[in-house]
């Protein structure tokens, strides 16, 4: 059997472990509480709280990390880089589109250098380097994937209209890509039938667009009145929500249909959230 241990237990790494047969699969992940490791465990799965697990069971095959770095860089490799010089059949590091960096609203690849111009974008690009790092001198398969900005159930557009929170923040010339968690979760079973160790994978939808546009077409689904704009300027955000509005870029991910041979099961925010109208 495989067992899957999933550093950090988030709205990627959930959607990956319910697709994973559990006859097939041992499926593992921690919290940063006992609260949240007993979550985990309700949910059917093995929680396990992140200061409590002293070493990787010998039992493991595949690893996920999605725990973000600290400015003392990645928690995970701080504490068990040294258990990881082992064999496994595969391994992820979830990371962001971030690194790329601010690209005025262009193209960009897995090809593109990495130029981040904020703080996450910053650790998650030193994160990203010390992972592939370990896999260059221990051979430990660790594959790297940029996510774009992440929507689902309960996360996305429709839910913030319905509670009125929805904002259409405009900022002339800005792009965003995104990305529906059940296509992430897609792509690394992909992945995983096709290895390719120190590889980096963009992982985002065809049809980047301003979020205005999003927020738009949520409001039409719903039938409610579309949100008014408000000047980026003018917006009340947080450090974080201002943060994302740092880059603008369109992202390609025509390796991951290449080289993953994955066919997105939403290919566009439209497609996307017309699959969450029920949700």
């Amino acid at each position: 059997m495989n067992h899957i241990l999933f550093f950090g237990f988030g709205f990627s790494a959930q959607a990956l472990a319910r697709k994973l047969d559990s006859r097939h699969w041992r499926i593992t992940g921690t919290s940063r509480s006992a609260e949240g490791a007993a979550a985990i465990t309700a949910q059917g799965f093995e929680g396990i709280a992140y200061d409590a697990l002293e070493e990787i069971p010998a039992s493991v095959t595949h690893i996920v990390s999605s725990v973000p770095p600290d400015a003392e860089g990645d928690p995970v490799l701080r504490r068990f880089a040294g258990q990881l010089a082992r064999p496994f059949a595969w391994a992820a590091y979830l990371s962001t589109t971030g690194v790329y960096g601010d690209h005025a609203g262009a193209w960009t690849d897995e090809e593109t250098p990495l130029t981040p111009n904020t703080k996450r974008g910053r650790r998650r690009f030193a994160a990203e380097n010390g992972w592939l790092a370990l896999q260059a001198s221990t051979g430990f398969p660790v594959h790297i994937f940029r996510l774009a900005g992440i929507y689902g159930p309960g996360r996305n557009q429709l839910v913030s209209l319905r509670a009125g929170t929805a904002k259409r923040i405009i900022k002339p010339g800005q792009v965003f890509s995104r990305i529906h968690v059940d296509d992430i979760a897609g792509i690394l079973l992909a992945s995983m039938a096709h290895p390719a160790p120190g590889r980096a994978y963009n992982v985002a939808d065809d049809e980047p667009c301003p979020p205005q546009d999003v927020v738009a077409y949520a409001a039409e689904l719903l039938g409610l009145p579309v949100p008014p704009d408000i000047p980026f300027e003018q917006a009340e955000l947080s450090p974080m929500a201002r943060s994302f509005y740092a880059d603008s870029k369109r992202v390609s991910n025509a390796r991951v249909k290449q080289e993953l041979r994955y066919q997105l099961r939403y290919p566009d925010y439209r497609s996307g959230l017309k699959s969450l109208l029920a949700t």
